[in-house]
């Protein structure tokens, strides 16, 4: 029996990267995404003498027009079957929701919210047809309260562990599960690439490994979980905005975002 295939985007780095090398010696076949492709030829020839899977790279920019139909229909080239999707490809950016440039906002929102959707929606007719599959959506504690000075990026990942608990439970008797993944700060090139590195609390938050996050985010997709949040640190202040008064919630946050 030939081995599972798992498409993940985002692969040539952080929580993307540590996935790949998770399902690779899990025993998956793979199919990298992402718009480094040199990165994604390397990663597989580690995988390949890591692991002995095989992998095929896509270099493919999500962000350009259409992209989620363009990345379904090569794929379908490639005549490849997708066991298990990863939604892993994101960005965000720290600033003032007015300052910040309207362009990469969209940016982010089609990537974080449009794309993963689309993908979501065509790949998981194909697990209802195939009878079965799996869906790993990275979201993020953000998603569980607003966030100031990174509004944006906070939104987009409420929308993902909304829209993927909602797929759960419409798809799960269908024999496809979708897991949100909501990990905390992590160690990746994401807040680099975000501009946080100016916030004074970053300087006293621990980053929990990528490779740890892959790992627990792996175990709750086999498990068919809807929901995973990393760490017991994360898991108390998901529960925390409940605990005060909801107008509360976002000036606490903010004076944190500074």
């Amino acid at each position: 029996m030939s081995a599972k295939t798992v498409l993940i985007t985002g692969a040539s780095s952080g929580i993307g990267l540590a996935l790949a090398r998770v399902f690779a010696r899990h025993g998956w076949s793979l199919a990298l995404v992402a718009r480094r492709s040199d990165n994604l030829e390397r990663l597989a020839v580690e995988l390949k003498e890591s692991y002995g899977t095989d992998s095929q790279c896509i270099g493919f920019d999500l962000t350009t027009d259409n992209a989620a139909r363009a990345l379904y229909d090569e794929v379908r080239f490639r005549n490849l079957r997708i066991d298990c999707l990863v939604n892993n490809a994101g960005r965000g950016y720290f600033g003032s929701f007015i300052e910040r440039d309207h362009q990469l906002e969209e940016e982010t929102i089609y990537l974080n919210v449009t794309v993963l959707t689309s993908l979501c929606k065509l790949f998981g007719r194909d697990m209802v047809e195939q009878g079965g599959g799996r869906i790993l959506n990275i979201a993020s504690i953000a998603g569980f309260m607003p966030g100031p000075n990174f509004a944006v990026y906070h939104a987009t990942k409420a929308y993902v562990l909304s829209l993927s608990r909602a797929i759960h439970a419409e798809l799960k008797s269908l024999g496809v599960t979708v897991t949100a993944s909501c990990p905390g700060p992590t160690e990746t090139e994401f807040f680099d690439k975000a501009g946080t590195g100016v916030l004074k609390a970053m300087e006293y938050i621990r980053r929990m490994p990528a490779e740890k996050v892959a790992e627990q985010a792996y175990e709750a997709t086999m498990k068919g979980k809807p929901v995973v949040v990393h760490g017991m640190l994360n898991k108390m202040m998901v529960e925390s905005p409940r605990l005060v008064p909801k107008s509360w919630v976002a000036p606490v946050v903010k004076s944190l975002m500074r």
